[in-house]
């Protein structure tokens, strides 16, 4: 009956819009710069007000000041992310209070999350800015559009080329230590080539059960892009991601003890077929990831592989209504061993994930639009699922009204059905092969009022509701596991958002107030009560110094709770940064400072964040 629901729909229903596809593709074969390099990994483009969407490209990373990933995150409202200890340290994010696992991490429109990691999370403490183009934030349950996983939302990495001919260095010197390299060139055969380099040296204390010493992380990364347009409707493009990072960590034993090898290897293909009303898109996608740990003599490896296929059509536009449709097929499998004193053999186990999907919509009048999508997974374990969302948009005067409910899914990662650690005592971590999915349920208002092109106001209004949620439970079989909690999650929240802008600045004030509870009454951990902040960026023409672009940003997080060896309280605490970018003849000469204040702060419990820090840095270009 729901998949009849589903196709019927599918054929009634397509989305108005398809800004990136309209402005770059189909009107634009040339090679020349598109303005919107998105590579969305959904059907044809959805309406401005079917998902919350938010976009920061490189000029804005740039101006920021930021070292890695973390730095542009933690600026956005309604995620919050936690580091236990210095750069490289394993960085969870939280996003409108679910789960750090309930957000899917996507490259270039695939996902990425590493299914060896506990809970298949994505660790974002090694996401160096260097080699990233443009970030794609896609708030609340997003399944139906990018696959499971994407419960809170989802994050797409994009690693564009740049289409004119160019070199440029770049660099830090402070604690963070870095040097970056991206070159591209045009060749005379058609194919446009690019490629991106960093190497970073980071030093910063954790203080993890009281030490003073300064932990260590080392960061490479090389990205390598690749296009050309092979006939008139046909492009074939390519990318090459290598990342390695060793880090010392303060693990359970001591200050000194651990260390961190962590190596990423992704390459992907595609076929882009052009029509005079479609767009065909063919994807083959692989990556590895190798992680191995030394903790005073206790070590653990854990290597993971994953393969996707994925072929879509995208229609373009044709009055008022248009659709897109997909498969996609994942395969993961993974192996995790144990050695020291634990003595455990090496574990492995597999899983595969079949996607169809589709999204349609219908523009009833000027200011009413009706859009849709659907998804159906059918997962090696846990069988055959389905998500959906549904948003009506209206615009009344200046009003802007978005009224959306959707359904998410994530299903069991590889460490949760099959990791363990083979050992027989208390501390034995056993894993469920009969965990059940996830599914959460999401209704969501968005009203945004204009006061002119330069001011707006918008308020977004969420109530999230997580069944069957696979939670640690420490008695699980006499020992520790992941099992499908009788407790589900619930999260309340309202984003609020006013924004200034004109040529020369913008100015946006932002305040989160929300609520992550088990049903049960006791509180998630490590989700903030509420936060607030102000981001501003203005360029200004001195008489004395020439043209500066200053940057600025402030965010209060309130109190939380955190398990430690029982619940504590973590009190609230508020950040500033402050960026200074003046250009020269050749470059860009940046001064930033993170933690403006030295405010001293433990963000999760037991992990002091670092200091003020100083980072003077530049960016050469030829």
């Amino acid at each position: 009956m729901l998949l009849r629901a589903f196709i019927l729909i599918f054929i009634l229903i397509s989305n108005l819009y398809a800004e990136n596809l309209k402005n770059c593709e189909w009107d634009n074969r040339e090679g020349t710069p598109c303005i919107v390099i998105s590579k969305t990994p959904n059907t044809s483009s959805f309406s401005e007000g079917s998902v919350s969407k938010i976009i920061i490209n490189r000029e804005q990373i740039e101006k920021s000041g930021a070292v890695d990933v973390v730095d542009v995150l933690n600026y956005i409202d309604g995620i919050d992310l936690k580091q236990n200890g210095q750069r490289g340290q394993l960085t969870s994010l939280f996003m409108r209070g679910t789960n750090s696992n309930h957000t899917l991490v996507l490259l270039n429109g695939i996902a990425i999350n590493d299914q060896t990691t506990t809970s298949g999370l994505h660790n974002f403490g090694q996401d160096f800015i260097q080699t990233i183009q443009q970030i794609e934030i896609y708030k609340g349950p997003n399944g139906s559009h990018f696959g499971p996983s994407a419960i809170g939302g989802a994050i797409n990495f994009v690693t564009a080329i740049d289409y004119v001919n160019k070199f440029s260095i770049s660099g830090y010197n402070s604690k963070n230590n870095s040097i970056n390299t991206n070159y591209t060139k045009i060749m005379d055969n058609g194919w446009h080539l690019n490629f991106k380099g960093s190497a970073s040296n980071n030093k910063s204390n954790s203080s993890r059960y009281g030490g003073k010493e300064d932990d260590s992380a080392k960061n490479y990364q090389v990205n390598i892009n690749a296009e050309k347009w092979i006939h008139d409707d046909l492009k074939i493009n390519s990318t090459v991601y290598a990342r390695r990072t060793k880090a010392n960590y303060d693990a359970s034993l001591s200050d000194e003890s651990g260390f961190a090898h962590n190596k990423m290897y992704v390459a992907q293909a595609g076929l882009n077929k052009l029509t005079e009303n479609s767009e065909n898109i063919l994807t083959l996608h692989f990556n590895h990831y190798n992680r191995e740990y030394d903790e005073g003599g206790y070590f653990s490896w854990y290597n993971s592989h994953s393969t996707v296929l994925k072929a879509e059509k995208r229609i373009k536009p044709i009055e008022k209504i248009s659709y897109g449709y997909g498969i996609e097929y994942k395969y993961d499998s993974g192996s995790y061993t144990n050695a020291g004193s634990w003595s455990s053999p090496t574990t492995r186990g597999n899983l595969d994930n079949f996607g169809f999907f589709a999204n349609s919509g219908y523009q009833f009048s000027d200011n009413t639009i009706i859009s849709l999508y659907g998804r159906g997974d059918n997962h090696k374990t846990t069988g055959l699922n389905s998500t959906y969302k549904i948003n009506l948009t209206k615009f009344v005067g200046k009003f802007k009204l978005g009224l959306t409910q959707s359904t998410g899914l994530r299903n069991p990662s590889l460490y949760e059905l099959y990791g363990s650690n083979g050992r027989t005592d208390s501390y034995k971590h056993v894993a469920n092969p009969d965990a059940d999915p996830e599914k959460s349920r999401t209704n969501e208002l968005k009203v945004k009022y204009s006061f002119n092109d330069s001011l707006s106001f918008e308020n977004t209004f969420y109530r999230s509701f997580i069944e069957d949620a696979l939670l640690y439970d420490s008695s699980y079989k006499g020992g520790a596991g992941y099992t499908n909690n009788k407790s589900d999650l619930k999260q309340d929240g309202i984003e609020s958002n006013i924004v200034f802008k004109n040529n020369q600045q913008r100015l946006s004030i932002f305040n989160t107030i929300s609520s992550s509870k088990k049903t049960d009454g006791n509180h998630q951990l490590n989700r903030p009560d509420s936060t607030y902040g102000i981001s501003y960026d203005v360029n200004i023409n001195n008489s004395l110094f020439g043209p500066l672009a200053i940057n600025y940003n402030y965010k209060h997080y309130g109190k939380s709770f955190d398990f430690a060896p029982s619940v504590t309280k973590v009190d609230s605490t508020d950040i500033m940064n402050f960026s200074v970018s003046k250009k020269i003849n050749i470059g860009v000469l940046n001064f930033n400072i993170t933690n403006l204040l030295d405010e001293a702060y433990q963000r999760p419990h037991g992990y002091s964040q670092n200091g003020r820090l100083i980072n003077i840095g530049f960016r050469l270009s030829y």
